[in-house]
């Protein structure tokens, strides 16, 4: 019985040997597990510093950034304005390119339009930092215009003429090159009949560098047509005050008579740098007060236009 009872003891002398044996292994775990937890608590920590911890301070966040990444106002109302609608614009492709090509020159144009278009919102996006007013024959549509988009500047004009007058208003405007319709003025005080000399006070004062005409109506003989905004043109870009002494001047429908013929009076052919489709693009200089004549090689009447010739020249119909 003795000899079994030291047996016993040699079976268990092991067992302790294998727990002491054991016990470094176990300290390397628990040094595994602290360096674990720290490192999940620096990295939830930092997580934790970048993100927001509250729903308020998420929202804010989120607002601010909404804030700062919104389109101005007149960009949203252009986009909006050509995604819904379905008329095909007015101006072909190549023609806006053109008169976009030009703005994209300045930091800040001042542009002068006159009519209001399919384009109306798009030429005021193009010239987004820059000063944009549009003129128009149509009261009613100034003012709708101006109601559903209150950021565009736009004012009626009172045209007197008529496209079936418009030999005789060039006719009229020649016998007057050196006094009313001398192409330096401020037309503010002019009296001669092709200058539109009720525009609001200001706009005779801006140095324009762009101006298009497209507009008013000039598609049939009562028609406004588009001769006093040509000649208008013609004069406040050569009779700018600042630094910048030239004006582009865009004519649309220039294929059609009275815009090709006045701009080739006012304008100039030599001031012609190109024509896109029905778009011509002139480049005017700034002039001198004493000069008086608006183009170099100064046009003489067409054959086919008799009614430039009589003494009279009115400028009435009959």
């Amino acid at each position: 019985m003795k000899s079994n009872a030291n047996a016993k003891l040699i079976v268990f002398h092991p067992s302790l040997h294998k727990q002491a044996s054991t016990a470094p292994a176990s300290h390397r775990m628990w040094l595994l597990f602290f360096i674990t937890f720290f490192t999940l608590a620096f990295t939830v920590t930092l997580f934790s510093s970048a993100i927001p911890s509250s729903p308020s301070a998420s929202a804010s966040a989120a607002s601010s950034s909404s804030a700062a990444a919104a389109l101005p106002a007149a960009v949203t109302d252009a986009l909006l304005h050509y995604a819904t609608t379905t008329n095909a614009t007015h101006m072909t492709q190549a023609e806006i390119n053109s008169i976009g090509a030009v703005l994209r020159r300045f930091p800040s144009a001042n542009f002068l339009v006159f009519g209001l278009t399919h384009e109306t919102l798009l030429f005021k996006v193009l010239n987004f930092n820059g000063h944009t007013v549009f003129l128009d024959e149509s009261e009613f549509l100034i003012s709708r215009l101006e109601q559903q988009h209150p950021g565009i500047e736009a004012y009626d004009v009172q045209f007197t003429t008529r496209v079936s007058q418009m030999w005789g208003l060039i006719k009229s405007a020649r016998d007057h090159i050196k006094t009313d319709c001398r192409p330096v003025q401020n037309l503010l005080f002019s009296e001669c009949k092709l200058a539109l000399n009720d525009l609001p006070n200001y706009i005779y004062e801006v140095d324009w560098d762009v101006i298009l005409i497209d507009g008013p109506r000039g598609y049939f003989p009562k028609a406004p047509g588009r001769m006093s905004a040509i000649f208008t043109a013609a004069v406040l870009g050569r009779s700018k005050k600042g630094s910048g002494g030239k004006t582009h001047v865009f004519v649309h429908d220039i294929d059609r008579e009275v815009e090709r013929i006045c701009s080739e009076e006012y304008l100039c052919e030599e001031n012609l740098v190109e024509t896109v489709d029905s778009l011509g693009h002139f480049v005017v200089e700034r002039m001198q007060r004493d000069s008086f004549e608006f183009c170099r090689n100064a046009t003489k009447p067409s054959s086919s236009s008799p009614s430039l010739l009589p003494s009279d020249g009115d400028g009435e119909d009959g």
